[in-house]
């Protein structure tokens, strides 16, 4: 595959360092914002308040519940009592502990993200390339470099037909998930963006990788390799995917013809600047 393929994305802002180029675009020399820095951090710390607050309500539900079963069993030899009201109960009594542990959970794995930010956060004169947004969005590229593979690479697509197909549940799953993290996907690496919008694109990020990592798998087992009949539905997500590539394939034209120009340019510069000290010896 064109190691091209591995750094561009379906976004024209992307300048691509080039078949093993090393030189930086102009996207990296951009001046970083103070709040920047701290975006993953932000957001990491909303995402432990709303995790803080899910254990106060769970906890409420789980106080609930028990009520609930205590009414049930007290009404049990009463004329008001119903059929199947205790099991019911104690269901719901089950469920609400199930989510209370969970919401319990979610606070240690969130306070352990927060460590993770705080200890990762990059330099305040750090490149725009370091900082958390541009780190999410490379993360979003790759995952698109990895789905064109399917498409680009003979060896991929002779082997693993299903991985183009998106009337394959699993491809299915990932297009969806895909289809919202470009919806989320900010126009610029070096945008203002609020944490909860960061953590929305990158919990968006995330799941469409999983899908995709799943779909993989699912393909290299040999599972689910039959192909659904064409219906309505996933004749449009046929056509979602046709565009989602089109729109990637057009980036490369685009990111391919950006960096020949700022080649030239740089090229051109370097060009004056010798002539200009010649000039002067």
């Amino acid at each position: 595959m064109d190691p091209i393929l591995v750094l561009v994305t379906e976004w024209w802002w992307i300048a691509p360092a080039g078949a093993g180029a090393s030189a930086l675009g102009w996207a990296g020399l951009r001046r970083v914002r103070p709040g920047q820095r701290r975006l993953e951090l932000d957001a990491a710390l909303l995402d432990l308040r709303r995790a803080q607050e899910a254990v106060t309500q769970s906890r409420a539900q789980l106080k609930v519940a028990r009520a609930e079963l205590l009414r049930a069993q007290a009404e049990k030899s009463t004329p008001r009592a119903t059929a199947g009201a205790v099991p019911e109960a104690r269901r719901r009594l089950q469920l609400a502990e199930r989510q209370a542990r969970a919401a319990v959970a979610d606070v240690k794995a969130r306070r352990a993200a927060v460590q993770a930010a705080r200890a990762t956060m990059p330099a305040s004169r750090g490149a725009v390339e370091q900082m958390p947004l541009a780190r999410l969005m490379a993360e979003h590229d790759e995952l698109t470099a990895r789905w064109i593979e399917y498409e680009t690479d003979a060896a991929k697509a002779i082997g693993f037909p299903m991985m183009s197909d998106a009337r394959w549940p699993p491809l299915e799953l990932f297009l969806r998930e895909y289809q919202q993290a470009s919806w989320l996907r900010p126009t610029a690496r070096d945008v203002r963006m609020a944490p909860a919008d960061y953590s929305a694109y990158r919990e968006a990020v995330r799941r469409a990788t999983h899908a995709f990592d799943a779909a993989e798998r699912a393909a290299r087992r040999g599972t689910g390799r039959e192909i659904p009949e064409p219906d309505e539905r996933s004749n449009d997500w046929a056509e979602v995917a046709q565009d989602l590539l089109d729109n990637a394939q057009r980036a490369i034209a685009r990111s391919s013809e950006m960096w020949n120009r700022v080649r030239r340019d740089r090229d051109r510069r370097e060009e004056r600047r010798d002539e200009r000290r010649g000039d002067r010896g």
